[in-house]
């Protein structure tokens, strides 16, 4: 027995629907989709079912859905798209170069476009990796979010400011993608965190915090267990910590980093990324105490299990 709904664009999800082997042109207004979405009693999860289209046989869904199968979704990575709203619709729907799944405009209304169907792999992370997984277009939703990005002042990036309208947005999208496909507080990152070296989108004006704390979203430390690693080093003593010390901690979070022992260039480049995630009043990308407690409150609340 198959239940058909409709589903509001902001409280429940944005699907795409493919029946019968043949593509249905999503017709999205500012609130509803009105294609339909079908969901088995065999299991409480939707489903998007795609299938063959034979004309000479029916394709049967009794048996449907198996339980041998998971989802191939892994990570949500959010993006900066350094342009205004015409811009960036120009860049990532028309060009042909790059997309996201979604866009969330700069205006204060009630309207997300997607640009690319969930179950289609969208070109928005590029050369990434997160927790030794590598090319994260296979296994990720994109959300593209307007933001002119950063100003360079002599030796400083001065980011751009995310109106409390836009994170809404970002957070009540987000929160429908993690709770769809159970996606792992840690595997919520920026386009920084799987790319340190090339990108620094979101930045460090994202309320990364704001997201976890309002909304649940993505992950965040413990302020005790900061406190605790803190008590351990004399304030204004550095560095904290063996550069290969620290390489192996970020490591263990799910940065990709090589373990050469050094303060070298790509070190510099994935402590800022890190940073910008988890300490942003102090993205220089240099080790100071407090940023060596955060990660190891962080691999101690999520990765107490890997070695």
């Amino acid at each position: 027995m198959i239940q058909i709904i409709k589903f509001n664009i902001l409280c429940c999800t944005l699907f795409l629907l493919v029946s019968c082997g043949s593509q249905k042109k999503i017709i999205v207004d500012s609130k509803v989709i009105r294609d339909t979405v079908y969901i088995t009693h065999a299991n409480p999860k939707y489903h998007i079912i795609t299938e063959a289209n034979l004309p000479e046989y029916v394709i049967s869904q009794k048996n449907f859905p198996s339980i041998a199968f998971n989802e191939r979704i892994k990570f949500l990575v959010l993006h900066y798209t350094v342009s205004d709203y015409p811009t960036s619709v120009k860049i990532l729907a028309k060009k042909g170069q790059v997309s996201a799944h979604y866009l969330i405009t700069d205006q204060p209304n009630d309207t997300i476009d997607i640009l690319v169907s969930e179950d289609k792999r969208a070109w928005h992370a590029g050369v990434s990796s997160w927790n030794g997984t590598e090319n994260l277009n296979d296994t990720s939703i994109g959300i593209e979010i307007v933001n002119k990005g950063y100003t360079k002042i002599k030796d400083s990036l001065v980011f751009t400011y995310f109106p409390k309208y836009q994170i809404k947005k970002v957070a009540t999208l987000s929160k429908n993608i993690i709770n769809r496909y159970e996606i792992d507080p840690v595997n919520v990152v920026g386009h920084s965190d799987i790319a340190p070296l090339r990108k620094q989108d979101p930045g460090p004006m994202f309320p990364w915090k704001e997201l976890y704390t309002q909304y649940g979203i993505g992950a965040w430390y413990e302020e005790y267990d900061k406190e605790y690693y803190l008590t351990q080093y004399i304030p204004d003593t550095y560095p904290y910590s063996s550069p290969l010390e620290f390489q192996k901690a970020l490591k263990k979070y799910g940065y990709k980093i090589d373990l050469t022992g050094e303060w070298d260039k790509n070190t510099y480049l994935t402590i800022r990324a890190f940073q910008w995630h988890f300490r942003p009043e102090k993205a220089d990308g240099n080790v100071d105490a407090e940023t060596w407690a955060i990660l190891q409150a962080l691999n101690k609340k999520y990765r107490s299990n890997t070695k």
